[in-house]
């Protein structure tokens, strides 16, 4: 398994437990990431620690990952499962989207999100399908 996918699969663990600093620490200091739920991007760790803070006490979110692919171009991509409920538990949402990430000295340097289509696999793409639950190898 390539480094970028095992980032990708331990990143989207670590939001889903919450754990802000270890995700924070894989961003690029100077990181742009998507806003799904405010719409534009955010800028830089603080930047996203203040997006998370205010998404969390509006929406309880969560990323059920289904595959991920990395290409030679440090580009990688998790195809996700994202369930949005409201802080009573009823459901809101939960499409399915692409996490696209731009992997610069093993940080994290831009985010975006695109919609529910899987990305199209380029040519040196390494592709890991993962099952509910299952952590993948890492070799």
């Amino acid at each position: 398994m390539s480094d970028e996918v095992w980032l990708l699969f331990h990143l989207c663990d670590r939001f889903d437990g919450r754990d802000v600093e270890t995700v924070l620490a894989a961003l690029h200091e100077d990181v742009l990431c998507a806003s799904g739920m405010e719409g534009g991007h955010v800028r830089g760790r603080d930047g996203e620690r203040s997006y998370w803070t205010r998404q969390w006490a509006i929406v309880d979110a969560h990323v059920e990952p289904v595959a991920f692919s990395a290409c030679a171009d440090g580009e990688a991509v998790a195809e996700v499962h994202l369930i949005v409920r409201n802080l009573q538990g009823d459901m809101l949402a939960d499409p399915m989207a692409g996490h696209i990430f731009q992997i610069e000295d093993n940080l994290v340097r831009r985010f975006d999100i695109r919609g529910a289509e899987p990305p199209p696999i380029q040519k040196n793409a390494q592709v890991v399908r993962i099952g509910r639950n299952i952590v993948p190898d890492q070799t």
